[in-house]
């Protein structure tokens, strides 16, 4: 699956990474960068889908990041954003229950109807019809709760 975006210019992380340092400090906390998210619901992200974004990237185990693992970050980051808008086929800034089969097949899961409401996916299906919605930080939640 070809998802990967091109990296931005040196240039323009520099800008994004000085804007989200609000204390310049020359790093990024979880609390700076959840200050800086938007998941298109106007909402701040989950605190702890933050502490997990930071956590991948954070070499040093201090709990922020600097300018280096940020772009690699803004990277990971960028490239999920594009697979989710590749799977989000009616552009509706949601994924569905079609169009989640759809990418979980992309990613080699065969999975028979009945067995798509795995525990990730039930956390969602509070009423348990078999149908969710789900915006960009929650696909991002379930992927980062995959274990493959």
């Amino acid at each position: 699956m070809a998802f990967q975006s091109p990296m931005p210019s040196r240039e323009f992380l520099w800008d994004i990474f000085r804007r989200v340092d609000k204390d310049r400090s020359g790093y990024i906390s979880a609390d700076e960068l959840q200050q800086a998210l938007s998941n298109g619901t106007w909402n701040p992200f989950n605190p702890e889908t933050v502490r997990l974004m930071i956590g991948m990237f954070d070499k040093q185990s201090r709990g922020v990041i600097n300018f280096e693992d940020f772009g690699a970050l803004w990277k990971y980051v960028t490239d999920w954003q594009n697979c989710f808008r590749s799977f989000d086929r009616d552009s509706s800034g949601n994924i569905d229950k079609a169009e989640l089969k759809n990418a979980l097949t992309a990613f080699g899961y065969r999975l028979s109807d009945s067995v798509t409401l795995t525990s990730a996916f039930r956390q969602y299906d509070t009423d348990q019809d078999g149908v969710i919605t789900i915006h960009y930080e929650q696909f991002l939640t379930m992927v980062f709760g995959l274990k493959v």
